[in-house]
């Protein structure tokens, strides 16, 4: 359509409407946010503290900080175990994902379960993303065990993330609260979950493998 036919009736209403079109324009060329899922318990759900102050909204700001176009979407649930989250996984993969942060585990390790049992949810986990999403990054979460689960169960239930790790190509944090477990000041009364502080410590231990996980998909 000309200009001119764009401002008959005054240059008013055509320089409105023109401008509507650019806006359109400028809207349309933006591309959708890609997509960093985390599925965790409850330290992703940011048990005990304020949810915008869990290390997925912290992840979240580091992103906006920098402009970057993606979005977290936080799927953690507290006292959820590897096959509670395996359970609800279907569901949340509706959605695209291209990064899946996999923090689970935990609650596992708590009760006692079986290593193996765990390593074969967590790899369920990882099988299925892939196979709806092939292209989608994964970063998996390490974590350790209070040492009254015995030293054997604790080097196998640790080792269990590194090797999942190494069989996927995936991303390793080595140990998502690494300077936060143990420390009683930085957790809350049950010297389980991280206090607000902590989910900032917790966040830093994320980002520094998921920043060169994202620079590499902008």
């Amino acid at each position: 359509m000309a200009l001119t036919q764009l401002t008959r009736g005054g240059d008013r209403i055509g320089l409105s409407a023109l401008g509507c079109l650019l806006a359109l324009g400028l809207t349309a060329a933006v591309p959708p946010p890609k997509i960093v899922l985390i599925l965790g318990d409850s330290v992703a759900a940011g048990y005990g503290t304020d949810p915008a102050r869990a290390f997925p909204a912290l992840i979240q700001e580091k992103i906006n900080e920098r402009s970057w176009n993606f979005k977290v979407v936080n799927a953690g649930q507290s006292g959820d175990t590897s096959a509670g989250g395996l359970a609800r996984l279907d569901w949340l993969l509706r959605n695209r994902i291209d990064v899946l942060v996999l923090e689970l585990g935990a609650n596992d390790g708590l009760r006692g379960l079986p290593v193996e049992v765990t390593r074969k949810n967590l790899q369920a986990i990882i099988d299925r993303t892939k196979k709806k999403y092939p292209e989608a990054r994964i970063v998996i979460a390490g974590m350790m065990v209070p040492p009254n689960m015995g030293p054997d169960y604790a080097r196998r239930f640790s080792a269990m993330f590194q090797d999942l790790a190494k069989r996927n190509k995936a991303h390793l944090i080595p140990f998502i609260l690494e300077g936060v477990g143990g420390v009683q000041k930085l957790n809350l009364r049950d010297g389980i979950h991280p206090t607000a502080e902590g989910h900032t410590i917790v966040a830093a231990n994320v980002w520094k493998v998921l920043e060169p996980v994202l620079k590499s998909l902008r």
